[in-house]
């Protein structure tokens, strides 16, 4: 038994690397979610709470994050239609070479006590930054991404989990 966990162990760091299983159209639709959700997250929680991790395959997105109880149905339905008012919106994704202090100073999230090279990839949801209007989302990260949020085409939360005192897990379906 325990070999056979050292086996799978090994095989689940590779193949999840990133949090992405593949780079499939479904699973690139919810990494996009993620974000979408992330965000949502945020807005209703408040700015403390973070995603701790993602596991992201073709059948669903599992998302971690910092939070003290589990959602109230009201707060998973609030969370939801958020995240499908964005995906209709059909905001734009994309990302842009910063400074990790540019990006800092922009907003976007990210796990800031890690060392970044001198230029981050920093994904955007909604308008680039020179247009006037702020991004729904802004995140360091590696993509791959949808260019438009209408991609994902619908998001559903199905499970919620408790990963001890502080920590929450969501299960969701896209598209």
């Amino acid at each position: 038994m325990e070999e056979h966990q050292k086996v799978s162990n090994k095989g689940a760091t590779k193949k999840f690397a990133g949090g992405l299983a593949d780079t499939s159209k479904q699973t690139i639709r919810g990494h996009t979610a993620t974000h979408l959700l992330h965000q949502a997250i945020r807005d209703l929680l408040g700015t403390k709470v973070h995603q701790i991790g993602s596991n992201i395959t073709s059948e669903r997105v599992r998302f971690d994050f910092n939070y003290d109880r589990l959602l109230t149905e009201d707060q998973i339905k609030q969370l939801e239609q958020t995240v499908n008012e964005k995906i209709k919106e059909n905001l734009p994704v994309h990302f842009e070479m910063l400074s990790a202090d540019a990006a800092k100073k922009l907003g976007a999230i990210g796990l800031f006590d890690e060392k970044y090279s001198q230029k981050v990839k920093v994904y955007f949801i909604g308008p680039s930054t020179g247009s006037g209007q702020e991004a729904y989302s802004k995140e360091f990260c590696g993509g791959p991404h949808v260019d438009f949020t209408s991609k994902v085409k619908s998001f559903k939360i199905i499970k919620q989990e408790n990963l001890g005192k502080e920590g929450k897990r969501l299960y969701a379906k896209v598209g």
